[in-house]
């Protein structure tokens, strides 16, 4: 199957092919930070997986990951592991937004005081355990 998304404006369309090795809520600082949002819900792929067209900027958020964006209206669409294995894309950015229902949240214990996670979902304090 392959999925299809793109940002804001329409500059940058994506296709993801296949089904996501899984499917998270990551509340750490860092992606907080980055998508300017309490927290990063996203479907990580194999970048392979993945074909993008139009211009993107990439910000080097820490040694393994590139956060990349639209150029020109600055939606924020995937972390890029920078070793080119895996890309966490932002869930919201699919045309389809509900093709994919996390299953989990990680790095509950950064997440915002104000935020209750009621889901049912399996939490993790940190990343998933070895």
């Amino acid at each position: 199957m392959i999925r299809e998304g793109g940002c804001l404006c329409g500059a940058v369309r994506f296709k993801a092919e296949g089904e996501p090795l899984n499917v998270r809520i990551c509340h750490c600082r860092m992606c907080q930070k980055a998508m300017g949002s309490p927290y990063f819900a996203r479907a990580q792929f194999d970048q392979r997986a993945l074909t993008v067209e139009g211009e993107t900027e990439h910000y080097a958020s820490s040694e393994a990951i590139d956060r990349v964006f639209c150029r020109r209206c600055g939606t924020r669409l995937f972390s890029w592991r920078r070793n080119g294995t895996l890309a966490g894309v932002s869930l919201t950015t699919f045309d389809d937004r509900n093709a994919f229902t996390p299953t989990e949240h990680i790095w509950v214990s950064e997440k915002v005081a104000w935020l209750k996670i009621d889901d049912g979902l399996v939490q993790h304090q940190g990343t998933i355990p070895a």
